[in-house]
């Protein structure tokens, strides 16, 4: 009876804990309408899949002597083009034009009712962002999701990539084949459902930040979770959903070998992220990206790997001064 009082209460806290984070969760809107980013945001529109989009991005110009390279970032999942502010206010300050897109899907581009996404349509889709920007080939630096993007942007149109920087990326095993179960979109949204600050906060704390939580990022849970918490969350969670089941069906591992570009591979050693590696039978045996990458940096031609062994999923965001270095040097001269 004891036992089962203690179970009571814990559930009870547990769900006083979520609720209190959703009433302080200020609603943002599905795509970010009232979240500020560092620099002014620009609209690429256009059609795909014989719909309206339109996705936003920021173009930052170089605030040093120009040297004449542009600079893509791409983001996470959990992330948006906002994260990137301080390393894009670093390249710019070393000379570099940087672009910033939101991937349509996110933050605040488009969120299409029914759009199969894919990592060729996003691919494309920020082809022909960079075509209406006028610039030629790039260095594409790429977290996490965005990794996966990248790796196909670069499959795709090797001649627009000067060089590829993967940030801790997704992708470079098949999760599936190593014993996660498949998720269908009811089983996804199900999951997306459950999704509050709590819920990303408890998710980033254990597999971004190795249980070292820090006040400057409650920012970016707040950004995620006001986009849940709007009267319109319901279209975040189905694009969100939607994006899952392309992460999970659509990894790039068996095609690394075909990358034609320089490429590095810039990895926190602390990061537990396994794309729902969680709900394999024997979790264990589902990589973690800092296990995958060591495999697929073999498998790259040309490419080398550079650990960082103090540090988890995002670099750029725990640690900026640091990744900024490794970053710089892994551009290569100027």
């Amino acid at each position: 009876m004891r036992a089962r009082l203690a179970m009571m209460a814990a559930a009870t806290i547990a769900a006083n804990a979520a609720s209190i984070a959703a009433a302080q969760t200020r609603p943002l809107g599905a795509d970010l309408e009232r979240f500020d980013y560092p620099y002014p945001i620009r609209w690429f529109e256009t059609e795909s899949q014989s719909t309206a989009v339109r996705m936003a991005y920021m173009d930052v110009a170089p605030t040093a002597p120009a040297n004449g390279r542009t600079i893509v970032l791409l983001h996470g999942k959990n992330f948006c083009a906002a994260t990137w502010g301080e390393t894009a206010r670093h390249l710019a300050a070393s000379g570099f034009r940087v672009i910033v897109p939101d991937q349509i899907g996110f933050c605040k581009s488009s969120k299409p009712k029914g759009y199969q996404y894919s990592l060729h349509s996003l691919a494309t889709l920020t082809r022909h962002l960079l075509d209406r920007a006028g610039v030629g080939p790039v260095t594409l630096v790429a977290h996490s999701t965005g990794g996966m993007i990248a790796v196909r942007f670069a499959l795709l149109h090797p001649a627009r990539v000067s060089q590829l920087v993967l940030v801790n990326p997704l992708g470079l095993n098949d999760t599936l084949a190593e014993g996660v179960p498949y998720a269908d979109l009811g089983t996804l949204r199900a999951e997306e459902a459950k999704t509050d600050a709590s819920s990303i906060k408890a998710y980033q704390l254990r597999n971004y930040y190795h249980g070292e939580w820090r006040p400057g990022y409650d920012r970016w849970v707040a950004m995620l979770a006001g986009q849940y918490a709007s009267p319109d969350g319901d279209i975040v969670r189905d694009a969100q959903a939607r994006l899952s089941d392309m992460i999970q069906t659509q990894p790039v591992a068996a095609e690394l070998p075909r990358i034609a570009v320089p490429t590095t591979l810039i990895i926190g050693q602390r990061d537990l992220t396994a794309f729902r590696g969680g709900t394999a039978p024997v979790p264990a045996k589902v990589r973690t990206v800092p296990q995958a990458a060591e495999e697929a940096v073999t498998r790259i031609p040309g490419a080398r790997l550079v650990r960082l062994d103090e540090l988890g999923h995002s670099p750029q965001v725990e640690a900026p001064a640091r990744f900024q270095s490794v970053l710089i040097e892994a551009l290569g001269p100027r």
